[in-house]
């Protein structure tokens, strides 16, 4: 089964047309491949809209992963966490650890990141930073844990003793 996928694109500039919105079109590139991706969506650092994008897309439309990138940091403006946290029934932690942990081997700034990843219904949201190469690497490690958490999610029982 190929699960859908949406990814969410947080930038004030790039949601008016001011910035080339280039970590969207890259995480679709490692999608595609096992995800039927079904849009790339830009928005602006605002709770209610990033909140409102990402119930949208997993209560109306269906979407079984939700991958967000960008403003996950401390900037002022920097508020896909807060906007995460409100939608989300059960937080992940294990995948938002993994991430900052791995990605602490690569940069030292990866501390700051304050992304979080978690379930709403039966689909997954994944707060990534907002660069390309950093959007793309965090990805990367959590990547091969989603197909077995979505089929959780969705009701398959085999193997539930071993998690």
């Amino acid at each position: 089964m190929k699960y859908t996928a949406a990814i969410v694109t947080v930038s004030d500039k790039g949601s008016v047309g001011q910035r080339e919105d280039k970590s969207g079109p890259a995480i679709r590139k490692m999608l595609e491949d096992s995800y039927d991706v079904k849009e790339i969506i830009i928005v602006p650092d605002e709770i209610d809209i990033i909140a409102g994008t990402i119930q949208d897309l997993i209560d109306i439309k269906a979407v079984d992963l939700v991958v967000t990138t960008g403003g996950t940091g401390v900037a002022k403006r920097d508020v896909t966490p807060e906007a995460t946290k409100a939608v989300l029934e059960k937080e992940l932690p294990g995948f938002s650890e993994l991430i900052r942990m791995e990605s602490y081997k690569v940069t030292p700034a990866a501390i700051i990141s304050r992304g979080l990843c978690g379930i709403r219904r039966e689909s997954v949201i994944i707060n990534l930073p907002g660069s390309p190469k950093a959007a793309t690497e965090c990805l990367g490690f959590v990547l091969s844990a989603l197909p077995h958490t979505l089929e959780k999610l969705k009701g398959d029982m085999s193997d539930c003793g071993s998690v």
